[in-house]
């Protein structure tokens, strides 16, 4: 689905959606992937990009107690507002969520850059004075007292060159995550 929520959504940039799969695994997930406006202005566009993707997760919820990871390259850091929002720190539009920012969960005193100048595609390519943010994230959803699945590890993927080839200009993020019992 499409996320043009103003005229400075370029809809020839890859920016401004957001997928949605339901996974019949052993429970229910639904599996979000989530990739707002990344231009560095746009803060705006992507607060209302997630309050639109939050909305969307629940109206396919409905009554559905299923767990829901969203991941992505949300093009903001921590302290953003759309970040906080996802968090559960800050309400837009009069609207609140509450997501475990799985990094954060896992590597409290880590900043996990995922977009960093130790990649040589950052540098090289349109960011030559990029010095380094984390804008890709895993959250899980939180029901009542915290999250709905236990994490049992998150670490970074695709941070080191293979043969010296780069898998992106980006480092993505991988986890495991059990039910709680």
């Amino acid at each position: 689905m499409r996320l043009d929520v103003t005229d400075r959504v370029n809809l020839s940039e890859f920016a401004g959606w957001i997928g949605l799969a339901e996974v019949l695994a052993p429970e229910p997930l639904l599996f979000v992937n989530h990739k707002p406006s990344f231009r560095l202005g746009h803060e705006h566009e992507r607060e209302l990009q997630a309050v639109q993707a939050a909305k969307l997760i629940e109206e396919v919820l409905g009554d559905r107690s299923w767990h829901v990871v969203v991941a992505g390259d949300f093009d903001a850091p921590p302290e953003s507002a759309s970040i906080r929002f996802w968090s559960g720190l800050q309400s837009l539009q009069g609207t609140s969520v509450a997501y475990r920012d799985v990094w954060q969960w896992a590597h409290s005193h880590d900043p996990g850059h995922t977009f960093t100048p130790a990649n040589p595609l950052v540098t090289n390519g349109n960011w030559p004075l990029e010095v380094g943010r984390r804008i890709d994230y895993l959250f899980v959803r939180c029901h009542g007292n915290g999250p709905t699945l236990r994490l049992a590890g998150c670490w970074q993927i695709f941070n080191q060159p293979v043969n010296g080839v780069w898998a992106s200009d980006h480092f993505g993020l991988a986890m495991d995550v059990e039910e709680i019992r």
